[in-house]
């Protein structure tokens, strides 16, 4: 609960790798989800785009594995560490709802774009930025990170029953150096054990491509493989 409604279910290029069909059929829940309804959608290997939720049904394919951080387990690396003590001395972060601006999108244009990792570089514009960062179906909020007061980073950032889920996050490329990606995860680790959150979900895992593959550095971690979380260790 509550129903969904199958709005798209058919074959399509595969946004994540270069060969395969991809099928990820789209579904529209007649309500807002309550964080607990969210936090099964979740454990359940589900994935939310703007209103919509989907996972992979891919005929021939699985690549892409579920994969969330146990915080109270998750121990992060030595450049982990080094990663997020630099951005907390350089990075001011901002908590609110999501929201549309010429800056983000601008922004998420250059990330998109100027990184060279997007099987499609068509910019993207207002209608679509809204359609995919904006709407929700659950709780959803912002962090925004600045550098002197200038936009360097967003991350959306959805919250259910037990856990947090990293629906996406683009930022400054001229900002890379920073490792400002690590600096987001550790920051939505520790709002999670501020919380009391048991988990915080990072989409999907694929080892083959390069956008997807660094999720598996952040160790321990589960993966859900045949229907089953699976834990990954050092």
């Amino acid at each position: 609960m509550p129903p969904e409604l199958l709005v798209h279910d058919e074959p399509m290029p595969c946004p994540y790798l270069p060969a395969p069909l991809a099928r990820l059929p789209m579904r529209l829940p007649t309500r807002w989800l309550s964080p607990a309804e969210f936090d099964a959608r979740l454990q359940a290997g589900d994935r939310r785009q703007g209103v919509l939720l989907y996972r992979t049904a891919c005929a021939s394919c699985v690549a892409c594995e579920p994969i969330r951080l146990d915080v109270a387990t998750f121990t992060p690396g030595r450049g982990q560490r080094r990663a997020y003590a630099r951005g907390a001395a350089e990075i001011e972060v901002e908590t609110g709802p999501p929201e549309f601006s010429d800056e983000r999108l601008a922004l998420y244009n250059r990330h998109k774009i100027g990184r060279g990792l997007a099987l499609d570089d068509t910019p993207m514009d207002e209608q679509g930025y809204r359609a995919f960062l904006v709407d929700t179906c659950c709780d959803t909020f912002e962090l925004r990170y600045r550098v002197d007061g200038q936009l360097i980073g967003v991350a959306l950032v959805d919250r259910a029953a037990t856990a947090l889920s990293a629906v996406y996050f683009y930022f400054d490329p001229d900002y890379e150096p920073i490792s400002p990606g690590v600096f987001s995860i550790l920051t939505q680790v520790e709002l999670c054990r501020r919380w009391q959150l048991r988990h915080l979900y990072l989409g999907f895992y694929i080892r083959d491509c390069a956008s997807m593959a660094y999720k598996a550095r952040f160790l321990p971690h589960e993966r859900l493989i045949d229907g089953r979380w699976q834990r990954f260790d050092r």
